[in-house]
């Protein structure tokens, strides 16, 4: 299987969206539509893929805003930890409160992920995490083997996750990365839903959030 990920930086928030697709099958999944279903749609038609999956980390506003227009022009399923609804639908009250935008209503998910659920789309593989502390229905979703997990918004390069809104919560969140994450080993690329790329052996070391952490714990 030859992989390869686009990532776009999309919306008012600069939100991570990726398009994973195989280029031999030409299947691809989108992680996170964060805004402008048509750049979406421009990458996957300028490579040739056809997106089957949608999934999202969580359901934050600008996660989600490109949503519902790449579900029509697509017709794919999308899928979502069920603690997220609670956002997902108040969505057109928090896209106001946040960026005084009036959007349409999400629609529906499709079916629902959880901790140890695999999505199987063609070749690609992408493994699920259950990460709440961001919200309550964070997931990240893992293909180990290209060693790159989509960490939404649980882990960022030298920072993490709010938890100062709505459903937010700081331990939750440590624990997330340091039991679920951290594990997953020093080579893995976290692939995050804001700022550029990081890897989970750089913010073992380096992460002061994660020092001061750990450095509590020990």
């Amino acid at each position: 299987m030859t992989l390869k990920i686009h990532m776009l930086t999309l919306g008012l928030v600069q939100t991570n969206c990726y398009i994973v697709g195989d280029e031999q099958t030409h299947d691809a999944v989108v992680i996170d539509p964060a805004d402008s279903a048509p750049e979406i749609l421009a990458v996957a038609e300028r490579e040739g893929w056809t997106i089957r999956e949608i999934l999202l980390t969580h359901a934050h506003f600008d996660h989600v805003l490109a949503l519902g227009d790449l579900k029509t022009a697509t017709g794919a399923p999308y899928r979502m930890h069920k603690a997220d609804l609670p956002l997902l639908e108040t969505l057109p009250q928090i896209a106001q409160t946040f960026i005084g935008t009036s959007v349409p209503p999400a629609p529906p998910p499709d079916r629902f992920v959880d901790e140890g659920d695999t999505i199987q789309v063609g070749p690609i593989r992408l493994d699920v995490l259950f990460t709440p502390g961001h919200t309550p229905g964070h997931v990240s979703y893992v293909s180990h083997e290209h060693a790159v997990v989509f960490s939404g918004d649980c882990l960022f390069l030298g920072s993490i996750g709010r938890t100062d809104l709505p459903g937010g919560d700081y331990n939750t969140l440590m624990k997330s990365i340091v039991g679920k994450l951290l594990p997953l080993g020093d080579e893995y690329t976290v692939a995050a839903g804001h700022m550029q790329t990081t890897t989970i052996g750089r913010e073992r070391m380096s992460n002061p959030f994660l020092l001061e952490w750990m450095g509590d714990a020990g």
